[in-house]
């Protein structure tokens, strides 16, 4: 069986384009293209064949990577919609939530210095978390009504709070040392 690398990430792994997945299939397809390219295989081929496989096997890892993660799962069915993200030069938000990302940038910081600096940021995390879960559900919601413009709005935001959550593990494991 050939692998065609110029399918899409959905394609490849042969599961539906579409925002939720089934992880088994996605595992096991996952474990059946790693078997069928691991570069070991290919050991007595020739060198054009060997660098093939290593190039498939670093797709299909890149692959597994994007749609077993959430966050860059949403950022690639946008990519696929021909919606760009515009992480580094988009910076307009909703003032509302530009507000809320203060709020806890302030609570982050408040946190490493309050007298339980492990609650503070139990605390924080669980509204992030919250916020997490409200922002895939609204992703879910857009990308189901192929609402593209909305669903790249909503993981502009994801994107903030993932950031964030990034931060607290951070500040987090330095304060445990």
């Amino acid at each position: 069986m050939q692998v065609d690398l110029s399918q899409n990430f959905f394609q490849l792994f042969a599961l539906p384009q579409e925002f939720p997945v089934d992880e088994k299939r996605l595992v096991s397809r996952f474990q059946e293209l790693q078997k069928q390219l691991h570069p070991d295989r290919f050991a007595a081929a020739s060198s054009a064949e060997r660098r093939w496989s290593m190039q498939a096997a670093s797709v299909v890892n890149e692959a597994y990577q994007t749609l077993s993660r959430e966050l860059p799962r949403a950022i690639y069915l946008l990519t696929l919609q021909g919606v760009s993200v515009d992480e580094e030069t988009d910076t307009q938000m909703a003032p509302a939530f530009l507000m809320e990302q203060m709020e806890y940038r302030e609570a982050l910081e408040a946190a490493e210095n309050s007298a339980d600096p492990v609650a503070a940021l139990e605390r924080l995390r669980q509204q992030l978390k919250s916020g997490v879960v409200a922002q895939r559900e609204a992703f879910t919601r857009a990308a189901d009504e192929s609402n593209w413009n909305e669903a790249r709005t909503v993981v502009r935001q994801w994107q903030f709070l993932d950031k964030l959550s990034r931060e607290v593990r951070r500040l987090d494991e330095r304060l445990d040392t």
